[in-house]
């Protein structure tokens, strides 16, 4: 989205300088050059060679419906009406684009009706979500393109077996977690260019994989397995990937598709659009699709109002929060849901339709969250009739939706939830009423999901009145970090669900305090977490042992705006974005704080890392190498000596050439000197001898006249 701005702010720069006036120009009516595309590589020539077939044809866009019932003229308008309804939620029909064709002799419908669209994209949806639709029990719809009707006339007569074609296996998409360097790749924007690099932490530097100008329209998305690279264009979206190359896979139609976001399984992509209404009084017409990202198939759509999709989330554009539909059930990709008015409506991905074919019910509902891997909902509902019904927090599982377990939360202003990335615990943020209602204090609700009936713990900080200022779980652990009270200089508090003298209540660990951070990263291993000073702070870092309860290195990455760590915990990312003009680019870190490389870079708008999927190892195998560590530790310590001494020798290389260049320039001085050697005896008057300290100094005085006025002074 930021380079939508800026590019739109460079090309009205140029226009106001050249004097043109952009609200004049038809845009439509621009053509450039054959042949020329002034270095924006198109990755529409497929759509183009579609549409000039579609052109040729002229039938791209018309669909026939078979099956429909026969009826006489007076129930013509009717069933008509019916038609009509059915196709035009699908896409636009034409004007006079329903024709239904009658038998001129009875005056009876035939059962079947030609649909003609606005684009030949509407056409093969309307086809894949009617085919086969019961209208009754006596019609089911039988769907075609019009144009496949040429292509059945051209069967010939006699069977012949296809020709056999020899088997091409396609590009490993798994590729890049085979290298031998174990390294890690992230994606970055800059300007117009998208690159793809290898973070090459022990030669200290990135090393470009793959580069694109203008490959998006607004920005880039890894899925959350690292299999694709997503990006987003006027016409709809593409995921792309492949070892080096970074092939288009499939591309999903959706005009003026402005966000996307993956299931946890990478099985399906949601895309969303919003258009402003043609009466400025009515809100904005929201459209989404969730796609089969393999297939490239719509499996359902979903329209409506900006005010009917308003409601939950956290974040979004014309006053929808995104993302709208939130994915359950870990990584199968089974369940997805959004909320609505006193309700919870959660589909499941075999028919892409409401559970039970009802929504849940539950009035008041506010905000809820799944587990990250199980089907589990947590879902929050405030406090009514002025304290007479209480908040509650409960757990329901899917599909049967039975209540697992309820908490009711009294004299409560505000509720937040946090799971554990393993579903292990659900913290349960609460911001309560004072008895004089006149300020808030806060504490936690924590639930521990895998243990015998769910059994909650409550806990307040030393002062409860301590403003939270950020909460985290550590990844795949049982401790969680709260940094508290006011700034500039805030604590921070770690807190165990679990020690070694008491598994069954939370306890503290430490206090650190007066710190200048206001965000908190932990390592995706756990272990290690980045206290980070944002936005007000500029920048201040620290890198922690929580093990060890230590800081293990202090740093600084001047007006920093994203901190992200790489997916094995090994390397931090810090960058500056384009919010702020000065110093963009960004610095990879070790995980105990040492500074490895930095790179800048103008107009810089992304940096991402490449997600890993999770290991194929078992807990217990894990568990094992890190016992035998250092059996294993031997090969990489001897890889790294093999570095080390590389980069001995190349920093030997370098002195050699230095020293080479320095000897080679006194060379070159030194025969200047020499051929210059005449002309210095002669400005000596022919003195000899380059010695100084054969010459006598001599100061000369010299005065010149410059310039002479008079000025005629009056004496009073």
């Amino acid at each position: 989205m930021a380079t939508e701005v800026m590019l739109m702010n460079e090309i009205e720069a140029t226009a106001a300088r050249l004097g043109i006036d952009l609200d004049n120009i038809d845009y439509s009516s621009i053509q450039l050059p054959p042949g020329e595309n002034f270095g924006i590589i198109s990755d529409d020539e497929d759509v183009y060679n579609d549409d000039q077939q579609e052109m040729d044809s002229g039938f791209g866009n018309i669909i026939v419906v078979d099956n429909l019932p026969v009826v006489p003229r007076e129930k013509f308008e009717k069933l008509e009406g019916v038609i009509r309804k059915i196709y035009s939620q699908i896409g636009v029909i034409k004007e006079d684009g329903l024709w239904m064709p009658l038998d001129p002799e009875t005056k009876k419908t035939l059962g079947y009706c030609f649909i003609e669209y606005n684009t030949p994209q509407e056409a093969e949806l309307a086809k894949e979500k009617t085919n086969l639709y019961k209208l009754d029990r006596a019609h089911i719809f039988a769907v075609n393109m019009f144009d496949d009707f040429d292509k059945f006339m051209k069967v010939p007569d006699e069977w012949a077996p296809p020709e056999i074609k020899p088997y091409t296996p396609g590009e490993n998409l798994q590729k890049w977690l085979t290298d031998e360097k174990a390294r890690d790749q992230f994606v970055i924007r800059a300007g117009n260019e998208t690159e793809i690099l290898w973070n090459d932490a022990r030669q200290s530097k990135a090393e470009l994989v793959y580069q694109r100008p203008y490959w998006t329209d607004s920005y880039v998305q890894w899925s959350p397995l690292g299999t694709y690279l997503a990006t987003v264009h006027r016409q709809g979206a593409a995921v792309w990937g492949g070892a080096d190359s970074f092939n288009r896979l499939m591309r999903y139609s959706h005009p003026q598709v402005k966000l996307i976001d993956f299931s946890p399984g990478e099985k399906y992509l949601v895309t969303y659009s919003s258009h402003e209404p043609s009466n400025p009084r009515d809100a904005n017409r929201v459209v989404i699709n969730i796609f089969d990202v393999r297939t490239g198939k719509s499996r359902r759509d979903f329209k409506g109002s900006a005010d009917d999709f308003a409601i939950g989330g956290t974040g979004g554009v014309a006053g929808v929060s995104w993302p709208i539909f939130r994915w359950g059930g870990g990584r199968e990709d089974k369940y997805f849901a959004k909320l609505g008015k006193n309700m919870i409506s959660v589909y499941e991905t075999e028919t892409f339709s409401l559970i039970d074919k009802k929504s849940l019910k539950v009035e008041n509902v506010v905000d809820f969250s799944w587990s990250p891997t199980d089907p589990i909902i947590a879902l929050f509902v405030p406090e009514l009739g002025g304290g007479n019904q209480p908040a509650r927090v409960s757990l329901v599982q899917i599909p049967s939706k039975e209540e697992l377990r309820q908490k009711n939360l009294f004299s409560v202003s505000d509720c937040k939830m946090y799971w554990q990335s393993n579903g292990d615990y659900l913290a349960v943020k609460a911001d309560r009423y004072t008895k004089t209602k006149k300020s808030t204090y806060t504490g936690f609700e924590l639930f521990r999901i895998k243990e015998r009936d769910i059994p909650i713990e409550v806990l307040e900080l030393d002062n409860k009145n301590d403003k939270i200022i950020a909460f985290a779980w550590e990844p795949k652990g049982h401790r969680f970090a709260v940094i508290h009270g006011d700034n500039p200089r805030p604590d921070i508090s770690f807190y165990s669900m679990r020690t070694a003298h008491n598994t069954g209540r939370v306890s503290k660990l430490t206090t650190l305090k007066g710190k200048q951070a206001n965000a908190l990263f932990w390592s995706p291993a756990g272990r290690f977490i980045v206290l980070a000073g944002l936005k007000g702070f500029n920048g201040q870092l620290e890198f922690f042992n929580v093990d060890e309860l230590e800081t293990m290195a202090t740093a600084e990455h001047f007006m920093a705006t994203d901190i992200e760590w790489d997916p094995t915990g090994r390397y931090v990312a810090t960058a500056v974005t384009s919010v702020h003009e000065m110093e963009n680019g960004f610095n990879i870190w070790s995980f105990n704080g040492k500074l490895l490389y930095r790179i800048l870079k103008d107009h810089f708008f992304q940096f991402l890392w490449r997600p890993r999927p999770p290991s194929f190892l078992t807990p217990e195998k894990e568990e094992e190498i890190a016992r035998n560590l250092k059996k294993y530790s031997k090969k990489y310590e001897a890889e790294d000596q093999d570095v080390s001494m590389l980069l001995s020798e190349q920093d030997r290389e370098k002195r050699r050439m230095l020293k080479e260049e320095w000897e080679k320039w006194v060379s070159e001085w030194k025969r200047a000197h020499e051929e210059e050697k005449m002309e210095r005896q002669k400005l000596r008057d022919g003195e000899a001898s380059d010695e100084e300290e054969e010459y006598e100094a001599k100061e000369v005085e010299v005065e010149e006249l410059l310039d002479v006025s008079e000025e005629v002074l009056y004496e009073e």
